[in-house]
């Protein structure tokens, strides 16, 4: 991880940068929006300019965080504080939650007690620049959190961009009221107030699932796997776990099927050649290499891998058997069993799956293991 501290610090410079735009233009467009919404007696206009201050407050956070994640390792954190960023990003959430929970209960109070609007063209004329600018900034913050694995900075940018939405719908109900003397302003305020809390719950879970460790996309690990199989002394890769550390820092284990014949120097080896490519491609730093022996030594123990693992595939719920290896002079098979989640009892069914194999091959024992769905 340490040779990443030159992109680290690049990182840091442009969510730092990127969220002290998103400041100043929040603020921008606070300040004008509070402004003509007070001019025109406009709940909705101001309930649109405290959503842009929280959103100025988010990018404070943002920046506040992503500092405290840029700190170096030290002996009380050697893997760095880079997961204070899925904090800040669900502090960020906690503020849309509460903005829009607020927004929602001044809008019902209009509902009961409507006041009158007196929209200016030149009124109409801000909200509509507030629409695009607004629009203009959640692309911008958005596409910059993607390209530096920010979360804080992509849910900043989608927050923005759903504020667009809602600044123009504040725009079409004055142009209502404007042409046809119908006064929306109370309605359009809980649209606004259940859009943000809906948005803001939507982040929260998603912060969420980072913190507690969601399974990393198929492609990516599939993609780890191909490179650790590239090695000619593997031959398959199983058990990859990835343990995150902040966006883009990764450690991770992983089994890989080797030759029965190989020596200890030759795993040795290997090890290390699989953990230094792993790192040049993916940058995760590989923490364990653990190795499952494959019966290599004769074609007789090579059909009975075979029939094994055709004869645990073919149980309902069955994802995966791998870890196979056979003890010849013991008669001892050990097998590691990978059960769908959907599978209630899943012990039960391991239970059956052990009971199958020794009456089909009665002449083993058989150490089977449940292994995770990962």
């Amino acid at each position: 991880m340490e040779n990443n501290s030159g992109s680290s610090s690049e990182r840091s410079r442009i969510i730092v940068r990127t969220g002290i735009i998103g400041i100043v233009a929040n603020c921008l467009l606070a300040g004008v929006k509070a402004f003509f919404g007070l001019l025109s007696n406009s709940v909705a206009i101001v309930l649109d300019a405290v959503n842009n201050f929280s959103d100025a407050l988010s990018s404070v956070i943002t920046i506040v965080g992503t500092k405290l994640a840029g700190k170096a390792p030290d002996k009380k954190h050697p893997l760095g504080y880079g997961r204070i960023e899925y904090l800040s990003a669900m502090i960020i959430a906690a503020l849309v939650v509460y903005a829009g929970i607020t927004s929602l209960v001044e809008s019902v109070k209009k509902v009961f007690n409507p006041t009158d609007v007196d929209y200016s063209t030149v009124t109409l004329v801000m909200i509509a620049i507030a629409v695009a600018a607004k629009f203009v900034l959640g692309r911008y913050v958005k596409k910059t959190g993607e390209k530096v694995m920010s979360d804080a900075l992509i849910e900043s940018g989608a927050d923005a961009l759903f504020d667009s939405v809602l600044s123009f719908s504040v725009l079409i109900s004055a142009l209502v009221f404007v042409l046809f003397n119908i006064n929306l302003e109370a309605y359009v305020g809980i649209f606004i107030a259940c859009f943000i809390i809906k948005a803001g719950i939507e982040m929260l879970m998603s912060t969420l699932d980072e913190i507690l460790g969601k399974r990393a996309p198929k492609e990516f690990t599939d993609s780890v796997k191909k490179t650790i199989c590239e090695d000619e002394a593997v031959g398959n890769a199983y058990d990859l776990i990835l343990h995150s550390y902040g966006p883009g820092k990764f450690t991770g284990s992983v089994h890989v099927e080797v030759p029965e014949t190989m020596t200890a120097t030759e795993i040795d080896a290997m090890e290390r050649r699989i953990a230094a490519n792993v790192y040049a491609r993916h940058g995760i730093a590989m923490t364990g290499i653990g190795i499952y022996s494959v019966n290599t030594k004769s074609d007789e123990m090579t059909k009975l891998r075979s029939d094994v693992l055709r004869t645990v595939a073919a149980f309902e719920g069955v994802i995966q058997a791998h870890g196979y290896f056979c003890d010849e002079k013991k008669k001892i098979i050990n097998l590691d069993v990978i059960i769908d989640y959907n599978i209630k009892e899943r012990g039960e069914l391991i239970t059956e799956i052990r009971k199958k194999l020794g009456e089909s091959f009665p002449d083993y024992k058989f150490n089977v293991v449940q292994d995770i769905d990962i």
